[in-house]
């Protein structure tokens, strides 16, 4: 029997199976933080007179042992039970009896969800964020290793201007600080309470609802019941900006990958156990890991969009429509932590081709050196600028590049910046 049947009634077994839908699927997540969040209300409850000492001495133990079990690896969903927050009542119901019944004084399944998911956000931004931790710190200890190995740098796919491996990599390094901005703000938004609020109107019990922030380590509650449950849908969107944002990093640094590993490019290798071939052309290496990490990475960032329209137009109050985002931002989280391991492994084991640039087809790169030097001996830009544009033209244009190379603004050649971007990156996470 489900929680909210009343006697003599049951549901139609198609309209179960529609509702409840991949529920049970991503409920399993949710299961130490249902716990978690149990033990903070029934601890208020106790403090407000609604559980006697011992019941709630009870109650705890119980609590503690599902935890362990879910912990271990020995929990399970019963068939009967419709999520996860049934499930656990139900176990505790059976284990002790009828004070079981009470942890659902005061609140809703609606509340239990919305702090169970917030619980979970929060653990999962924290893993993520570690997670880029890692990669942040690898791309500046690539950068400072390959910072004097030269490449091309390009504009609309086009040769441009020198560029060198050390700003590539701080390059990716830096667009990970600003990712982890918007993580961290999805964070603060995550990190508000929602227990106590209910069916979204609050109780006409005491509820001691600072109690339970306390308790959970919440920084703060959602004040308004009513905006408490509006929340739902709008901190998974949240989370959703935070972690696509990352993805869009890891997409493009993929795609770079891609394409300086083609034969056409040439720049980088790695070594053959990290590659894939073919099974009709023995030369291939295929980047099959990069592309990979791009097109997951392209889903995740399709995610805020997919909850913005799953979530466009519903009035305040609950919905049932809420219940699908978990299905939507779950997966989400962990393919992003599963691209970000590889991208790991990857750039960890990245390998880069010597001289690139002593090929004659790089020697446009340096038309822009060529302007500069003209310019430092007095030329004005312009007139600099239409010279070695007549060379060019003419196919005459000769410059000794090598000896020009002079970058010393920061986030240039000379001075790629990285302890700037590190410090940059230490004030962000201490926003977590």
């Amino acid at each position: 029997m489900k929680l909210w049947e009343k006697e003599g009634s049951t549901v139609n077994q198609q309209i179960e199976q529609f509702t409840v839908g991949r529920d049970k699927e991503f409920d399993i997540l949710l299961a130490p933080y249902d716990v978690r969040a149990s033990l903070a209300h029934t601890e208020m409850l106790a403090s407000i007179g609604l559980l006697t000492k011992l019941e709630l001495e009870s109650i705890h133990t119980e609590l503690k042992k599902i935890l362990l079990e879910i912990e271990n690896g020995s929990f399970k969903m019963d068939d009967q039970a419709e999520d996860i927050h049934s499930q656990i009542e139900l176990m505790l119901t059976k284990r002790i009896g009828e004070s079981g019944k009470k942890i659902h004084s005061g609140r809703s399944r609606n509340d239990q969800v919305a702090v169970d998911i917030k619980l979970y956000l929060k653990a999962e931004i924290e893993k993520i964020r570690d997670r880029v931790k890692i990669f942040f710190d690898l791309l500046i200890t690539q950068s400072e290793k390959y910072k004097g190995k030269l490449l091309p740098g390009y504009t609309h796919l086009q040769i441009a201007m020198p560029s060198s491996f050390g700003l590539w990599f701080g390059a990716y390094a830096e667009s990970l600080v600003d990712d982890l901005e918007l993580l961290a703000a999805a964070f603060h938004i995550t990190n508000k309470n929602p227990l106590g609020s209910g069916a979204g109107y609050g109780s006409s019990f005491p509820l001691d609802r600072d109690m339970t922030t306390r308790i959970l380590e919440f920084e703060a509650m959602h004040i308004n019941a009513v905006y408490a449950q509006m929340s739902r849908g709008k901190t998974e969107k949240a989370v959703a900006s935070g972690i696509a944002s990352v993805a869009a990093t890891l997409s493009r640094l993929s795609m770079d990958c891609c394409l300086y590993l083609s034969q056409n490019f040439g720049f980088i290798s790695f070594p053959a156990e990290l590659t894939t071939g073919s099974s009709i052309m023995p030369h291939k290496k295929n980047p099959d890991v990069f592309e990979l990490i791009r097109a997951k990475c392209n889903l995740i960032q399709s995610t805020p969009n997919e909850l913005t329209l799953l979530t466009s137009n519903l009035p305040s109050g609950y919905h049932r429509d809420l219940q699908l985002t978990k299905q939507v931002l779950f997966p989400a989280i962990e393919t992003l932590k599963e691209c970000l391991d590889m991208a790991v492994l990857m750039i960890s084991n990245i390998e880069i081709k010597d001289n690139i640039l002593d090929d004659e087809k790089y020697k446009y790169l340096f038309s822009v050196e060529a302007v500069n030097d003209m310019v430092n001996k007095g030329m004005p830009f312009r007139e600099a600028y239409k010279t070695i544009g007549n060379q060019i033209e003419k196919g005459d244009f000769q410059f000794d590049y090598k000896k020009s190379l002079h970058h010393t603004h920061v986030g240039s050649l000379g001075n790629p910046g990285n302890d700037r971007i590190m410090e940059a990156m230490k004030k962000v996470l201490a926003k977590f």
